[in-house]
């Protein structure tokens, strides 16, 4: 017994506990001190919802101190939404218009990124709070009042009240990253100029942690403006970096005189590998905070430009110059994106490119991020739409019908509505049966203490501190059972009340949940399961072209000048973001349900679109006016038929994936040689161009053969998911 005793709880409830400890406090103290410090009946009220508003149903990401820098900025949107919803609530049709379009905006808001998401459910509340009648603006003082002074004690509890230590930042995590290939670099410069297997293991860890699946919500550098972009960015090509240092292959041993270094064997006057460690070293510096030394970057500039320029007939050596190549390409992207990151618009004006957005302004990178999401292809679309129609309806109707409490069925349609018909009748099931038991209860209750309101006073606050911090854990059943005794508790503080108020919780709570079940089966019934087979499809054929469009152009050579991306860049980005949003939420979404034909594994797709991109822009886009010489013949027969096979590979399986269209059932083509293996038959002299193209064709193969393979991650979410876009954060009550 002693030792059950001392067993600490699992760290689910540890963590529910803390955050429901803060969210009692803050809730319950404001709510007394209003309506028996002040008799404000009203500002109690809001007190109460505020807090919990914002802590019981959001779920903001971070840090005790981050959660409560995102309450600050919240204040004056909770300040505008309780205004306009006071002033809309003189008409059922005036409401239920701002319902539509406040729902909307505030749903839409989770393309912003987590911090955005998590703020969604809660700054609904504050909206739907005032948009009952009475129509009273004379009380909106008080209620703006209450609202402040409930999220203002949240504010202190979140700083306060068992703190929790940030996170490590995703700057920081970048510079590991960057100091690992820097130490790579190294390490490659001598014999056997290969990585040793803890070293590799090293560099493979470091470019996890700066996978989206491995960051807390709140570093995940996921907004829209300028310095998240490139740091989202510098991670990419930090990765990226780390990766194909890894893949480098040794000089010819026949190049490598008898006690010589890699840079004697690359034929070049700088070393190449050592300008790349200078670089990394340089961006960790700017990246803790320092004045980097900008003549590392300089002369990885020139190292590139004398790579370039360097003719070698041996096959082997081309492909280690082409290597190289590459390698320098990702460190200057590092060193660039870290240096906007770091100093924003203030930083050198990079080329453009793959830095289209270093010139804009934040509204211009936020219209581009919002423009991009309009249109029903959208998950956050459909998401905005779904619930922006709902809390439109139940408006409505608890209008129409004037029941009382009306406000209980929004909040139960903003709850329980989820992104799939089959999980919302999952929930609704669960909610309705523990609704009913804390009706029960709640009803039992009122009935056998009557008026005593030092019982409900005595009781509200343990009773708080139970509900929010089962609730989480258990789910939505729990959350509703318990949550329904607690607003017994608070309104019968407020008012005296009978056990019909329960009767009234139940009523409401049911056609909350009714109207969520329809919308939820009218509005993309199956969440982002079609959504995403519709989207990878569209991806898989913008690819398709892009890879045959940069193959002709490899094998016709030409004069290559810095534009913003190669030709078709902007479609696959776009694809990109709509089937990783798609994705996103495919993930968070039930897995009882039929997984399309094959079992896709629907990273390798999201990777194919990636590498397509990077591909495209590093052969057609290079960071200077160049003149490629045309590929010879048999080279460029080589490059294009190659090109020609992974892009029917892609239209293949475009055709198998898309729900819109016929699917093709014969086994996709796997025979004839893989790409790298063309690479033996390539004749001495061939240009970079050819090495390098076939190196990017090689690797778009591996991804398309995983994706190709009848047991795909898609039926294993564990390998790395990315978190889930949330558009109803919090538990549901």
């Amino acid at each position: 017994m002693p030792g059950v005793l001392r067993r600490r709880p699992p760290p689910a409830y540890r963590t529910a506990g803390r955050g429901a400890l803060r969210v009692t406090i803050a809730a319950s103290a404001g709510f007394y001190v209003l309506l028996y410090g002040l008799d404000w009946s009203v500002g109690a009220t809001y007190a109460l919802f505020g807090a919990i508003a914002m802590a019981g149903l959001s779920h903001l990401p971070g840090s005790g101190r981050q959660r409560a820098g995102l309450l600050l900025g919240a204040v004056p949107v909770c300040w505008a939404l309780i205004t306009l919803g006071t002033y809309l609530s003189v008409r059922t049709w005036s409401a239920v218009v701002g319902m539509l379009v406040v729902g909307f905006t505030l749903a839409f808001m989770a393309v912003g990124g987590p911090r955005f998401a998590g703020a969604a459910t809660g700054l609904h509340l504050m909206y739907i709070l005032p948009s009952f009648p009475p129509y009273a603006p004379g009380s909106l003082g008080e209620r703006l009042a209450g609202a402040t002074f409930g999220i203002a004690l949240l504010i202190v509890a979140e700083l306060t009240l068992l703190p929790e230590p940030g996170a490590l930042p995703y700057r920081e995590r970048a510079a590991r990253a960057a100091e690992g290939a820097a130490r790579c670099a190294e390490r490659l410069r001598s014999a056997p100029y290969t990585l040793p297997e803890d070293l590799r293991d090293t560099a493979r860890a470091l470019g996890t942690e700066l996978r989206s699946s491995q960051v807390p919500e709140a570093e995940r550098p996921a907004g829209a403006g300028l310095r998240q972009r490139a740091l989202a960015h510098t991670g990419l090509a930090t990765r990226t970096l780390l990766g194909r240092l890894a893949a480098l292959p040794p000089p010819p041993a026949a190049a490598v005189p008898p006690g010589g270094t890699a840079a004697e064997a690359d034929g070049t006057d700088a070393d190449p590998l050592r300008a790349v460690a200078d670089v990394a070293e340089e961006t960790v510096v700017g990246l803790r905070g320092g004045t980097p030394d900008v003549r590392a970057h300089a002369r990885l500039r020139r190292v590139r430009r004398a790579l370039t320029s360097a003719e070698d007939a041996l096959p082997a050596a081309q492909r280690r110059t082409a290597a190289l190549l590459e390698i320098a390409d990702a460190a200057l992207a590092m060193s660039t994106a870290a240096d906007l990151a770091v100093r924003g618009r203030a930083a050198a004006a990079p080329a453009p490119g793959r830095f289209w957005y270093a010139r804009m302004r934040a509204p211009q990178l936020w219209w581009r991020r919002l423009s991009g999401h309009v249109g029903g292809r959208s998950v956050f679309f459909q998401n905005a739409v779904r619930i922006s129609l709902a809390l439109a309806a139940a408006r409505l109707i608890a209008g129409v019908d004037t029941l009382p409490h009306g406000f209980w069925v929004l909040l139960a349609t903003l709850t329980l509505t989820r992104t799939t018909v089959r999980e919302t009748r999952t929930t609704v099931r669960r909610a309705l049966t523990g609704t009913l038991v804390g009706a029960f209860v709640a009803a039992t209750l009122l009935a056998l203490v009557g008026t005593d309101i030092e019982v409900y006073a005595v009781a509200l606050p343990p009773l708080m501190l139970v509900t929010f911090t089962l609730g989480p854990v258990k789910g939505v059943g729990w959350s509703q059972a318990l949550f329904t005794v607690v607003v017994a508790l608070v309104f019968a503080q407020l008012a005296p009340a009978t056990w019909q108020l329960a009767e009234f919780r139940l009523l409401d709570v049911v056609t909350g949940s009714a109207i969520g079940a329809v919308f939820g089966l009218l509005a993309w019934p199956r969440g982002a399961h079609d959504e995403l087979r519709r989207s990878v499809a569209v991806l898989l054929r913008v690819a398709a072209e892009i890879v045959v469009s940069t193959t002709a152009r490899t094998a016709a050579g030409g004069r290559r000048v810095p534009v913003l991306s190669a030709p078709g860049s902007r479609s696959l980005q776009h694809a990109l973001v709509m089937a990783e949003s798609a994705y996103a939420q495919y993930q968070s979404e039930p897995t009882g349900r039929a997984r399309p034909p094959g079992g896709q594994d629907w990273q390798a797709a999201l990777i194919t679109g990636h590498h397509t991109l990077w591909g495209a822009d590093r052969l057609l886009v290079p960071p200077e006016p160049v003149e490629v010489p045309p590929l010879d013949s048999r080279p460029a027969e080589a490059v294009v038929r190659a090109g020609d096979r992974v892009a029917a590979r892609m239209l293949l399986l475009s055709a198998r994936t898309d729900p819109t269209g016929d699917t093709a059932e014969t086994p996709l083509p796997l025979s004839g040689p893989p790409a790298p293996a063309l690479l033996l038959d390539a004749p001495p002299g061939t240009p970079h161009a050819y090495y390098a193209t076939m190196a990017w064709l090689a690797s778009l193969t591996t991804d398309l053969e995983r994706l190709a393979g009848e047991t795909g991650a898609a039926s294993t979410p564990a390998d790395g998911r990315p978190a889930p876009p949330r558009t109803h954060a919090g538990p549901a009550w």
